[in-house]
């Protein structure tokens, strides 16, 4: 054997050793969230934000549209002057409704705001609760079955989501 094949030896022995001796704790944060009522209620402001604001844009290019609409049925009849005046009016209409679409939808519109507002608060809740669980628990790693697509199975004495949950105050009502 060459030595590189030696050490690669070492360090998988070494890494399956180090991994045995810790202690490790599955969660599944899409299932603790889902049972947390105050995400669902910021979800469902959020969605009902969300509707309400899609509405009035959806709204205002159907405006946008007629504007266009009519315009076209109307060119032969329209002066020089006039068109350019439409077109200009069409224009400022459709960069308000960009705007506006960012104002509510983009990288640092309300949305984003809100959902910061009231998903945040729960999320942090959340991570305070698993770290607590696992500091008891004298676990060393945890593992997020939700966001893991690495894991492949667990031993579900390893799952420690309802312990979570109880941890943040969450009852769950028998199904």
């Amino acid at each position: 054997m060459g030595i590189k094949k030696i050490i690669a030896l070492f360090v998988c022995l070494v890494s399956i050793q180090v991994l045995s001796a810790q202690r490790v704790m599955l969660v599944d944060s899409d299932f603790i969230m889902e049972n947390v009522p105050e995400f669902k209620e910021a979800q469902e402001k959020l969605n009902s934000l969300s509707k309400q604001w899609q509405g009035e844009i959806e709204s205002r290019y159907k405006a946008i549209a007629e504007m266009k609409s009519a315009y076209q049925a109307e060119l032969v009849l329209l002066t020089n002057e006039m068109r350019e005046n439409r077109l200009a009016e069409i224009e400022v209409k459709e960069k308000e409704v960009i705007e506006l679409q960012q104002a509510k939808f983009g990288t640092d519109g309300e949305l984003f705001k809100k959902n910061q507002e009231l998903v945040q608060p729960v999320q942090e809740k959340l991570y305070t609760a698993i770290k607590d669980v696992a500091e008891s628990g004298n676990y060393d790693l945890v593992i997020d079955k939700a966001t893991q697509n690495s894991v492949l199975y667990s031993d579900p004495k390893l799952d420690k989501s309802l312990t979570v949950l109880r941890k943040m105050g969450v009852k769950l009502s028998a199904n």
